[in-house]
C-alpha cells in the first residue's frame, strides 16, 4: 500500500484487521496513544474500536474518521 515515499515524521503505519480484511492504518503517533487510551477506558482491544468506527464512519477515509473520533471523544472530557 506504500507509493514508496516515506511516512512523514511522527506518523506511524500499522496494520489492522477490520470485518475480516487486513487495511493499513497512518496515524501520528499522538492519535496512536490516545487512542489506546480510549480503548482500555472502553475495555476494548484498539483493533475493535477501530472497527467500531470503521462501522460508522460512511465515507469517510478510516485514518481521518480515527482523528475525529479521538478528538470528539477527548472534546467530551474537557471540563470547562
Amino acid at each position: 500500500m506504500s507509493d514508496g515515499r516515506p511516512a512523514p515524521e511522527g506518523v506511524a503505519k500499522r496494520s489492522v484487521m477490520i470485518a475480516g480484511h487486513r487495511t493499513s492504518v497512518s496515524l501520528e503517533a499522538e492519535f496512536w496513544e490516545a487512542l489506546q487510551g480510549i480503548a482500555r477506558t472502553r475495555a476494548l482491544s484498539v483493533q475493535a474500536l477501530i472497527g467500531a468506527i470503521d462501522a460508522e464512519r460512511g465515507g469517510r477515509n478510516l485514518s481521518s474518521a480515527i482523528r475525529v473520533h479521538v478528538l470528539r471523544t477527548l472534546q467530551g472530557q474537557v471540563q470547562d
